[in-house]
């Protein structure tokens, strides 16, 4: 039995020490018991004005004041795996402070800021919903959402949803959706030497290849906003020995599609590129996207209580906005970190992005 005595998350702390304290928490996927302990224990001590639930390493704060609007905000507790950047440092560069290590980004700063201001907002102008979950980085299926909007539908109910990713402290208005297909071409297995009895299946994906490298992309502007689609292999899987024609390869394609394509609209599109080609195509994983949603009363409210100069854009990935918006939920994205850092080896946060986060969300909840 370990002596270890259990990480204590103090939501008055600076901003700064708080996302500290929380990025060093280790909370890879999988693994997130010990921070959603700590994030429970935080509220129960600080927010008596919160109910407070756990639904396994799901950590759910709920004010119930009979307000005619709802706001949930929610933030994931997970991280991709490790890459030598914890426990968290700090560092000045360019003449900017910035708190480094593997979650800053995406997005213990986002939960930092929900989890400090759920202390704080216990007068907000509206009903609020803070949801602290686990999983959103693995397969879709696992995602904490994905099963209490199966379990618990009413944990999800808001007229107003926004979600911590990083945004440099912007607004990402909705986001792309996005599709796996694994690609198979079939051939003949022989020996190398005498490769004219076989037929090679790897070389069958030569067209595929060459039909991707020369996709031409379409941009759709949505509300002012532009999505980039984007078509790829991601991985290519074939062959078994040096000495043997391979009979089977198979590429994995990710395709990210604008929010105004549904499913079937990008299974389509993608069986479109590859027509005319011997080869068998399987949807292997799928999310819709999401409209920006910024054209909603709540919507428009905090885009006021955030400032004129506040960065608007869309959101180029796929994000958890998707799931509240198929629920009609308008929702945004919104926290500090740039998401072009998530997932890499020098994931970083600049200080200055909390306190805007911060800052902006103070604003909004004091409207």
């Amino acid at each position: 039995m370990s002596n270890q005595a259990a990480p204590v998350l103090d939501p008055r702390s600076d901003i700064a020490d708080l996302t500290a304290a929380i990025v060093d928490i280790e909370s890879v996927s999988g693994n997130e018991k010990a921070l959603a302990d700590a994030v429970e224990a935080a509220l129960r001590e600080h927010a008596p004005h919160l109910e407070v639930l756990r639904d396994r390493d799901t950590v759910i704060a709920r004010t119930h004041r009979g307000l005619p609007q709802r706001v949930l905000l929610a933030g994931h507790l997970d991280t991709v795996p490790l890459a030598d950047n914890l426990p968290s440092t700090r560092r000045t560069r360019d003449g900017r402070e910035e708190l480094v290590g593997r979650g800053t980004c995406d997005m213990k700063g986002g939960v930092a800021v929900f989890l400090k201001l759920a202390v704080e907002a216990d007068s907000a102008p509206s009903d609020l919903t803070w949801i602290f979950y686990d999983h959103e980085e693995v397969a879709a299926a696992d995602n904490a959402l994905t099963r209490i909007a199966d379990e618990h539908p009413e944990y999800l109910e808001a007229d107003f949803a926004i979600l911590g990713e990083p945004t440099s402290a912007g607004v990402e208005g909705g986001c792309k959706g996005t599709m796996k297909l694994e690609v198979t071409a079939r051939g003949i297995a022989a020996h190398s030497a005498r490769d004219w009895v076989g037929d090679n299946a790897i070389h069958h994906l030569a067209p595929v290849l060459e039909r991707l490298a020369a996709y031409e992309a379409r941009r759709a502007v949505i509300d002012g906003l532009e999505y980039r689609e984007c078509l790829n292999a991601v991985s290519i899987c074939g062959g078994i020995a040096g000495n043997v024609i391979p009979d089977r390869v198979s590429a994995v394609l990710n395709y990210r599609f604008a929010p105004d394509t549904s499913l079937e609209q990008a299974e389509a599109h993608v069986r479109e590129v590859l027509a005319g080609l011997d080869l068998e195509i399987e949807v292997t994983d799928a999310a819709g996207g999401a409209l920006p949603g910024l054209d909603n009363d709540a919507a428009r409210g905090f885009l006021a209580a955030l400032g004129q100069d506040v960065p608007l854009a869309a959101k180029q990935g796929w994000t958890d906005v998707a799931r509240f918006s198929a629920l009609g939920t308008p929702a945004v994205n919104f926290g500090p970190g740039d998401p072009l850092l998530a997932h890499t080896d020098d994931e970083h946060v600049p200080l200055a992005d909390l306190e805007a986060a911060l800052a902006g969300l103070r604003r909004f909840l004091a409207a």
